[in-house]
C-alpha cells in the first residue's frame, strides 16, 4: 500500500478532497478510517458516493486498516488515509503503520476544545495525541489545500502555550 497521503479533517471526503487532495497525490482509493463511521450506515452510503470519479473509497475500523495494511491485493494502491480524529492515527503508528506525515486539515470546535487557528480545535486527548506522533518524528502540518502553506503543529501549539 503506497500512502500518499494521511490527513484529519473531521468532514473526511469533501469538494477541497475530492478534488485538490486526490489530484495532487494521484491517488486510486481513499480509506477513511473510523471505528464511529464505519459502523453508520448510511454515513458510509454517503462517503462512498462521495469519491470522485476514478477513486474508490472505503469506511473502515482501524482494526480493519491494521488487517490490510500489508496485503497483497492493496500492494498497488496509491491511497489516501482520512480520520476523524489523531487518537486513530495513533493508534495505526503503535500497530506499526508507517506514515512521514500527518495534514491536518479540519477539527471542529466542540466544548472543552481550544480554537488554535479557524478551522482546527483542540483538547487535552488531541494535544497528547499529536505529541505522541511529533515524537516518532512524524511531521505534522496544517494545510486545508496543497497550495497553502504549510503551517507546522507543533510550532503552533508551543506558541499557544499548550506543549
Amino acid at each position: 500500500m503506497d500512502i500518499r497521503l494521511a490527513r484529519i479533517d473531521d468532514r473526511l471526503i469533501h469538494g477541497q478532497v475530492a478534488t485538490a487532495w486526490s489530484k495532487q497525490t494521484k491517488i486510486n482509493r481513499i480509506l477513511v478510517i473510523s471505528d464511529e463511521v464505519a459502523k453508520d450506515q448510511l454515513r458510509k452510503f454517503l462517503l462512498s458516493e462521495a469519491a470522485p470519479p476514478g477513486i474508490k473509497s472505503n469506511v473502515i475500523t482501524v482494526d480493519k486498516m491494521s488487517e490490510i495494511y500489508n496485503n497483497d491485493l492493496f500492494k498497488d494502491q496509491k491511497v489516501m488515509l482520512l480520520f476523524t480524529n489523531p487518537q486513530d492515527v495513533v493508534q495505526l503508528v503503535k500497530r506499526g503503520i508507517q506514515l512521514t506525515s500527518v495534514n491536518i486539515g479540519g477539527m471542529s470546535y466542540t466544548d472543552g476544545k481550544q480554537m488554535i487557528t479557524n478551522f482546527i480545535s483542540v483538547d487535552a486527548q488531541d494535544i497528547c495525541s499529536f505529541k505522541y506522533l511529533a515524537e516518532q518524528n512524524i511531521e505534522l502540518e496544517i494545510r486545508k489545500v496543497p497550495a497553502d502553506r504549510k503551517v507546522y503543529l507543533s510550532e503552533l501549539l508551543k506558541k499557544e502555550k499548550l506543549l
